[in-house]
């Protein structure tokens, strides 16, 4: 701002020149606290390898968050590349970021990346972007991904996989652990398809600490029957879902040294039993103590929390529930993260609960406070659950109150949840692919495609003439399933709610989003979208 204009206009009094100064200096020490909060987070994780490869293209590039990708033209990941397979996408979808997503490398024959790498835990993220590039159709790519031993993908076709979630880009992050002589990654087309070839956009290699072979997880089997699970070093994981529960999502570039995406929870919430949501308490500090590192969740996913609710004889009546699309025949690594951040709860036997994993007791008696030992000090449980099948299933994640110790509040909490992939006896994590819109499938709304297929009207039209008929008689039905739902009530907090599937019914929440009904019955029915 030039000053100087200031002096000239008479109309401005010593007054005001002295609260603009002392706004100045307000603003200043505003900035001042801005570096010293950046300072702080230079003590996350700093990575020893941080590789971000832009496929296709050459030079570097900046993405939206700042970060900076390398073309992998003439690098010495992929030397015998010579700038061959590089193509643009012939469309880019408007809420796709242009680095990496603009550019791929396409392969019509076996192809492998290769990383010098120190001796560690990874994370490997592969970026992909379904469209036609050059003479390439998008629905022609088959291929597989193997890195070493394990096989990250096969027979993946990214065009179906987006298709079914309804996004426009794919991210899929592994972890695995690299031995000495670096890490190899090759790209194979499928055999079985016309005309097939692999593609890829971007490749993140990050070295992170031990995040996995150190937890002591519990395998669920149910009541009482809990017993540890070692998770291998060598163990290759694929990370599933990865939520910020109760809170925003949280972009790579304020995670906690590890560049890892926290989706929004509530997409996954069983029916409308939302709950309630809760953020920190001004005078609550989330203070990680030294059983878990800042790296393992950072501060924004502590700060936030779902509970069920403040009324008690509500609480008992549902279970606070996620449901999960997951690949059947693979153990699955689930990550609770807890903290207590809302007073008066500061001590043991205020707020107990159940937890439970496909609808086995994962967990009796859950106490926050009890496992962190205070207020705003983050806790994280490592449970493990089987599936059986070769499909897509529903993992079911459920939190319901504990009753017999007479706790002081009937509810439960949940901070942060993360789902992993471990790879099955053939070192393999890949699953099928969905069939274009023939799965049922939650739809996060993160990476959604900016706009809709265009399609005729007139479908559309007579497809509403018969769905609404459809409603009618849909109406009469749930009268008498509402009458019939009671019975499938949680007894006592044991078990979670059975169904079968995210449009079943289930005991319901009065809080979050639901609306307001004056039956009492009528609240324990399941309320349905139009889209439904």
């Amino acid at each position: 701002m030039d000053l100087g204009f200031l002096f000239l206009d008479q109309s401005w009094s010593l007054m005001q020149l002295r609260s603009l100064l002392c706004a100045s200096y307000a603003f200043l020490l505003l900035a001042t606290t801005l570096v010293v909060v950046a300072v702080d987070n230079s003590t996350y994780y700093v990575p020893r390898d941080d590789i971000l490869l832009n496929c296709g293209a050459s030079g570097q590039a900046s993405s939206f968050d700042r970060r900076s990708w390398t073309g992998d033209t003439g690098t010495r990941y992929a030397p015998s590349l010579n700038g061959s397979g590089g193509f643009d996408a012939l469309r880019l979808d408007p809420s796709v970021s242009t680095v990496p997503y603009s550019t791929a490398r396409v392969f019509t024959s076996p192809f492998t990346y290769r990383f010098p790498l120190s001796a560690g835990p990874i994370f490997i993220r592969l970026h992909f972007y379904p469209s036609d590039y050059s003479n390439h159709a998008a629905s022609d790519a088959f291929f597989s991904v193997t890195s070493g031993p394990y096989i990250l993908l096969h027979n993946f076709s990214a065009y179906l996989t987006a298709d079914a979630l309804n996004f426009a880009y794919l991210i899929r992050e592994y972890s695995v652990n690299v031995s000495t002589g670096g890490l190899n990654l090759t790209f194979t087309p499928s055999t079985t398809h016309p005309n097939s070839y692999a593609f890829i956009n971007g490749i993140e290699i990050l070295s992170i600490p031990d995040l996995f072979s150190s937890a002591t997880p519990l395998l669920v089997y149910g009541d009482d029957d809990n017993h540890a699970y070692t998770i291998d070093p060598d163990q290759a994981l694929e990370t599933v879902y990865r939520l910020n529960v109760g809170g925003q999502a949280i972009p790579p570039i304020e995670d906690s040294g590890l560049f890892r995406s926290w989706d929004d929870d509530s997409p996954y919430i069983y029916g409308a039993a939302f709950g309630v949501t809760d953020s920190n308490d001004p005078n609550v500090t989330i203070t990680y103590p030294t059983s878990v590192p800042n790296y393992i969740a950072p501060p924004d996913v502590y700060s936030t929390a779902r509970s069920m609710g403040p009324n008690a004889q509500v609480n008992l009546n549902y279970n606070l529930t996620w449901i999960l699309p997951v690949d059947a025949g693979f153990y699955y690594l689930v990550r609770l993260h807890f903290c207590e951040i809302q007073y008066p709860i500061v001590k043991k036997n205020q707020r107990v609960f159940d937890i439970y994993l496909n609808n086995q007791t994962a967990k009796e008696k859950a106490d926050v406070i009890g496992w962190s030992g205070g207020i705003g000090i983050p806790v994280y449980r490592d449970y493990v659950v089987t599936t059986m099948g070769r499909e897509q299933m529903d993992l079911w994640v459920a939190l319901h109150p504990y009753t017999l110790s007479e706790p002081e509040y009937y509810d439960a909490i949940l901070n942060g949840l993360e789902v992993f992939k471990l790879q099955n006896s053939n070192n393999s994590l890949a699953g099928l692919n969905p069939g274009a819109r023939s799965q049922l499938y939650v739809d996060p709304g993160d990476h959604r495609k900016g706009s809709a297929k265009h399609k005729s009207e007139v479908p559309v039209i007579v497809g509403g003439v018969v769905g609404g008929f459809a409603v009618l008689l849909a109406g009469f039905c749930l009268i008498g399933m509402c009458k019939c739902q009671k019975k499938k009530m949680v007894k006592e907090g044991k078990g979670a709610v059975t169904s079968n599937g995210p449009y079943g019914l289930s005991p319901l929440s009065l809080y979050g989003n639901t609306r307001s009904v004056a039956s009492a019955d009528f609240n324990l029915c399941r309320y349905f979208s139009i889209a439904e």
